[in-house]
């Protein structure tokens, strides 16, 4: 496995969105709806959005590459409005600032390859470097595999929230990863 860890650039966008249109549908429950995923992955993760998320300041895409291809990526998202104050952060969440950990996937193939630690390590290092005391995120309900491997990262289940897609509202858990404190030396 030679997977390298990145940040996104413009000449990713294709692939990124290759990726999150593979990819999300099967963080989905089965109940949802086909056309609703499609039109998610239409509005949320096409290659035009993509370009939005990089040109965004609060927001970090790394993508995770294995032979100059994407394999997975992470976005994290800074929240804060110009007063300092984490917007739209469910009240659950502490300590502040927080970031959100908004999308986490690696392709199917590359499950169990070490691939997403890598993404998850470098994502909480961007978190941490910029002051983050803590990252959070929404993780369906269902979504058992996604749930173990956030608590192997340090996350714990701190509430709950829906998440809306298409004409249906889903059952989302908020997962807290605190900064821990510094090894002694």
């Amino acid at each position: 496995m030679q997977v390298r860890v990145d940040p996104a650039t413009a000449a990713d966008l294709v692939e990124l969105a290759d990726v999150a249109a593979a990819t999300f549908p099967l963080a989905c429950p089965p109940s949802a709806a086909a056309e609703d995923v499609d039109a998610f992955i239409v509005a949320t993760l096409s290659a035009s959005r993509f370009g939005e998320y990089l040109a965004d300041p609060g927001r970090v895409v790394l993508t995770a590459t294995d032979a100059d291809r994407v394999i997975g990526y992470t976005m994290l998202v800074r929240r804060a409005d110009i007063s300092g104050v984490d917007a739209d952060v469910p009240p659950s969440v502490t300590p502040r600032p927080a970031v959100e950990l908004s999308k986490m996937y690696v392709m199917p193939d590359w499950h169990g390859s070490g691939a997403a630690g890598l993404l998850m390590r470098a994502g909480i290092t961007w978190a941490e470097a910029g002051g983050a005391r803590a990252v959070w995120l929404g993780v369906n309900q269902g979504n058992q595999r996604a749930q173990r491997f956030y608590r192997k990262h340090g996350f714990g289940t701190v509430g709950a929230r829906t998440f809306r897609l298409g004409a249906n509202l889903e059952d989302d858990f908020v997962m807290v990863r605190p900064r821990l404190p510094a090894s002694p030396a």
